[in-house]
């Protein structure tokens, strides 16, 4: 009788450890299949994000915007983190750059016979659009009230990143100017708001050649440097204007009543420029030849191209070593605080310039200020200067 217990147990006991694997592997397969609809989803979305980081503008643009928007909205919070493509990832439309709400992306009508059309590379972080490029707009409208004041961008990719993310439409050159020619502008002036004479300035004035026959008078001002110049040593007055309104900024901001002092306290301010390939970018080291010419000892231009080659992170921080100095405040010069201001300039990826200034083990502190240039009133007066100049014409 015993054995036969015995062995109704042992078979008892078998069929719960079966029971019990059969149960552990359904369990396993279960999450498995969780797991492979997760990515699914978040490769979806992926997908749609990768297909509107695209610099083309066609009609289905609206559509597919919306289109992505909606499918990560779909999304829980973990799928949202499992989103990776080519361009795309959680921050895309995950990231909080600030209220949209509060920037105007004047694509208005009734524009009336004249127009000023400030044209923008653009950012999608929603703060430095509305202090940076908003700043350089509004001071720019209100010095010239009997004129209208629209806006373009030149990056679709923006364009695009704004209008799926925070469903702002913001024109693009062609859009604002098929806009101007609706509203019977007759008089346009550009003011971009780049900063040389570069690749992207050059695409703007090739779009409005095919334009020009359409309006009765087109002016182009300048950019924020002016003439690039023959080399490096070529300076200019709206270079010495750029180079002391940001500095001043800067070292406001820094907390200190003057340059000197800054020097004094063994600190030294680097401004760090996108760069470029472009035979404009010795307007990067003409910067830098100003800083000398004004005394600015403790002033350095870097770019994150590394072009020209002597503006490399690298090289720039081996010049801030040789020149002794032990504290170091990193400041973008460009018109915006975007994407490259907050990541390849204060990010914390080992490749960010605070990372690499911070990994030299050479300075004692490294601090950054996330400005753009466009929020600087002497930078936005400067601006509206060169209108001026392009209205006097």
């Amino acid at each position: 009788m015993k054995k036969i217990l015995v062995m109704i147990m042992t078979l008892m006991l078998a069929s719960v450890f079966v029971i019990g694997c059969d149960s552990k592997k359904a369990d396993d397969s279960q999450q498995e299949v969780t797991e492979d609809a997760d990515q699914a989803a978040a490769d979806e979305v992926a997908a749609l994000i990768d297909a509107i980081y695209v610099q083309e503008w066609t009609e289905d643009t609206e559509a597919q915007c919306k289109a992505a928007k909606e499918a990560w909205d779909k999304l829980t919070d973990a799928q949202k983190e499992l989103v990776e493509g080519e361009f795309a990832d959680p921050d895309y439309f995950g990231r909080d750059t600030g209220d949209a709400s509060k920037d105007d992306p004047l694509n208005q009508d009734d524009i009336g016979e004249n127009e000023i059309l400030v044209v923008s590379f653009g950012t999608s972080f929603n703060d430095s659009r509305t202090e940076d490029i908003g700043g350089i707009e509004k001071a720019i409208a209100a010095a010239n009230p009997d004129w209208s004041v629209r806006r373009a961008f030149t990056a679709q990719i923006i364009i695009n990143h704004v209008l799926a993310r925070d469903g702002e439409s913001i024109d693009n050159v062609a859009q604002a100017l098929d806009r101007a020619v609706t509203n019977g502008v007759k008089n346009l002036v550009i003011q971009p708001t780049h900063l040389m004479h570069g690749a992207e300035y050059d695409e703007l004035v090739a779009t409005l050649d095919t334009y020009k026959d359409k309006f009765t008078s087109v002016k182009v001002a300048e950019p924020l440097l002016g003439e690039v110049g023959a080399d490096a040593t070529a300076v200019n007055a709206d270079k010495e204007a750029v180079a002391k309104a940001i500095t001043a900024e800067a070292v406001k901001l820094a907390g200190f009543d003057s340059l000197d002092a800054a020097k004094e306290a063994s600190t030294a301010f680097v401004f760090m420029g996108h760069g470029t390939s472009h035979t404009a970018k010795v307007s990067y080291s003409q910067m830098q030849k100003q800083m000398e010419s004004l005394g600015y000892a403790n002033v350095f231009i870097g770019t994150v191209e590394g072009e020209p080659e002597e503006t490399a992170c690298e090289n720039v921080i081996e010049a801030v070593k040789a020149a002794g100095y032990k504290n170091v405040i990193l400041r973008p010069l460009m018109v915006v605080a975007g994407d490259h201001a907050n990541n390849d300039m204060a990010g914390d990826d080992a490749d960010s310039w605070k990372s690499m200034f911070t990994d030299a083990k050479a300075f004692d502190k490294i601090d950054c200020q996330i400005e753009g240039l466009g929020r600087i009133a002497d930078v936005e007066a400067l601006y509206v200067a060169h209108t001026a100049d392009a209205l006097a014409k």
